[in-house]
């Protein structure tokens, strides 16, 4: 019998911390109540976020009634948890070693907990609960630790140097710490005869330290909202892998987009269009590295693209194709949000939108980085002959609606990029390609968005050829150069887009029926869209705003989740990739124009 659903803590009332392997998620209470092991897409051993039953790795003082804070060591992403109140203050220190820090390894959680002022007691509960819940591992106590075995984690240990008792499943510590000192805790993969001191867990902390202090100074973008900017880096650095150098959009699974509703998605695969987004940000920043390196994941799914040319629309991120969608039926959800799914059926999906994402980001790579190879050119240049052959055709979107295919403003808009970028980057590198061919293409698909998607009765773009309705994802049509931010039809288009789909400063992907139950939230990466279309049009003033009251949407630490409920509060999987990318963006182009009072520079 499944027992009441009880108190889940909310999506973003979280912190998240990460080695580039794996991400955990860390409440405002401390307890570690998400956490996949130990890859992105590995099980959960922890998912109390989504079933009070599927594991939780708490460590708490008792200070009655005390205020809570929760901040990161500067420049890292290393979380701290603080409690002040009367009669006392402590805090719990968060992080998992960097996988290619000075510790690089087995994955390795610390936690130290340390009062801070009085005598504090601290509770601990480390409850595994492998495979997504299902198994309730054996804990055995040992001299200094406790081991957990199950069949999906052979070997997992948690030390500690005050007393750690086994119990069913679990390892529980009570124990009362004085100012000033600290208790040490490490959960990892390892031989049970691996002693790890309290220095070497102390050197840890401080050499992670400076391995995220370090990269953070390497950025080169010092203007406004520089702490933000920042902050959405270290989310995207967090998110890339740290040996394949793909980026997954985000660390869950299940986090409704629609409170208790269905739309509950697993979005721990790479999608091959954040390409450009996440290009574009890195460069930006400065961390030209970042971006060639994920660029070469890119081309290598080029390469391993389909004899007709084609290429998936997501992976996952060791680059393999299977991500098979499967409901977990035992797990009660958020708040009651079923099914949970992990994998993603829209792996099968025609999306032809993401050629022009692919495209523009080789293309930046190209412009800001090392040329283009012969081979990868090959490639290139089959994938867009497959576009010229395709871009008619009707597909499911950039949204990934779930029912029959349709013509959509945005899959041409991005054929058309496609094509264009191609063009640029074989000019521009005195390549090989059928010009003719591939010009004619790019003006046909240029005339179809101005007569197909064109609506004089309405005086705007539309969505789908078989509409009159707006959707976010045209907001790229000036961010990509189709049209002039200030064009006519455009501005016309825009004023559609704010009357129908933004709410103070929020902007919906769309209104209109999707073939699922519920209304699902506001898209934060169109809400930055929106603000940097504001600013490319000149409104500068107007775009300023609406960007600082989105900001102040993002949690107490800065993180975005897909969504936003009408309260202003995340849905949906948390944080999302893409959310911080298009931060930068609107941030970066925003920046210069308050600065220079013009047009920025174009990305592409």
């Amino acid at each position: 019998m499944v027992e009441p659903i009880r108190a889940f803590a909310d999506i973003g009332d979280h912190g998240v911390i990460g080695d580039r392997a794996t991400i955990a998620l860390v409440s405002h209470d401390a307890a570690i109540d998400f956490l996949c092991w130990p890859e992105f897409d590995s099980p959960t051993i922890f998912a109390q976020l989504l079933d009070p039953d599927c594991g939780v790795f708490s460590l708490q003082p008792d200070l009655t009634d005390a205020r809570r804070i929760q901040a990161y060591v500067p420049d890292t992403n290393i979380l701290v948890t603080r409690w002040l109140c009367n009669e006392g203050s402590a805090e719990v220190l968060d992080l998992l070693v960097p996988k290619d820090g000075p510790y690089g390894g087995p994955t390795r959680l610390i936690r130290r907990a340390t009062a801070t002022r009085g005598s504090v007691t601290f509770r601990l509960l480390c409850r595994p609960r492998p495979d997504y819940g299902r198994e309730t591992p054996t804990a055995e106590a040992n001299q200094d630790s406790v081991t957990f075995r199950s069949a999906a984690v052979e070997n997992l240990v948690l030390s500690g140097h005050e007393a750690l008792k086994a119990g069913d499943g679990d390892a529980t510590a009570t124990f009362t710490l004085e100012t000033g000192q600290s208790a040490l805790f490490l959960l990892s993969s390892r031989d049970e005869g691996e002693i790890v001191e309290p220095a070497m867990l102390e050197d840890m902390i401080a050499r992670s330290t400076m391995f995220w202090q370090h990269w953070s100074s390497q950025s080169t973008y010092r203007g406004r909202w520089r702490e933000t900017v920042m902050r959405s880096a270290l989310v995207l650095k967090l998110l890339t892998s740290r040996h394949h150098h793909s980026i997954i959009a985000a660390p869950t699974f299940g986090l409704p987009e629609a409170g208790g509703g269905t739309r509950n998605w697993d979005y721990r695969a790479t999608w091959i269009r954040d390409a450009s987004f996440t290009v574009y940000a890195f460069i930006r920043l400065g961390y030209v590295e970042e971006a060639s390196n994920f660029m070469n994941w890119v081309e290598a799914r080029v390469a391993d693209r389909s004899t007709d040319g084609s290429i998936q629309v997501m992976y996952r991120f060791d680059g393999s194709k299977d991500f098979p969608e499967v409901e977990l039926d035992h797990m009660q959800g958020y708040y009651g949000a079923r099914p949970v799914r992990i994998g993603n059926a829209a792996t099968d999906q025609q999306q032809l939108d993401i050629y022009g994402e692919l495209m523009d980001s080789l293309y930046l790579k190209n412009k800001y980085g090392r040329g283009i190879s012969w081979e990868s050119w090959g490639n290139v240049t089959h994938m867009i002959d497959y576009v010229v052959d395709h871009w008619r055709e009707a597909d499911h979107g950039i949204w990934e609606f779930r029912g029959e295919p349709r013509h959509f403003l945005h899959s041409r808009l991005m054929c058309w990029v496609a094509v264009d970028r191609a063009i640029r980057l074989a000019t521009k590198r005195s390549l090989p390609a059928p010009f003719e061919r591939w010009t004619n293409a790019r003006n046909k698909i240029y005339e179809s968005i101005h007569v197909d998607f064109w609506n004089a009765d309405c005086g705007h773009f539309t969505q789908c050829t078989d509409n009159t309705v707006v959707d976010g994802a045209m907001l790229l049509m000036p961010l990509v150069r189709f049209i002039g931010a200030t064009d006519p039809r455009w501005s016309a288009t825009l004023d559609q887009i704010t009357e129908r789909l933004t709410d103070d400063g929020m902007v919906w992907r769309y209104h209109e029926e999707d073939g699922l139950p519920g209304q699902e939230g506001s898209f934060t990466a169109c809400s930055f869209w929106y603000v940097e279309c504001l600013a490319r049009a000149g409104r500068l003033e107007e775009a300023r705003m609406k960007f600082e009251r989105i900001l102040s949407y993002g949690n107490h630490l800065g993180l975005f989740a897909e969504e936003l409920s009408p309260r202003g509060e995340a849905l949906g999987n948390f944080p999302q990739g893409l959310s911080h990318l298009a931060l930068i963006s609107a941030a970066f182009y925003l920046d210069r124009a308050l600065s220079t009072g013009k047009d920025g520079e174009w990305r592409a």
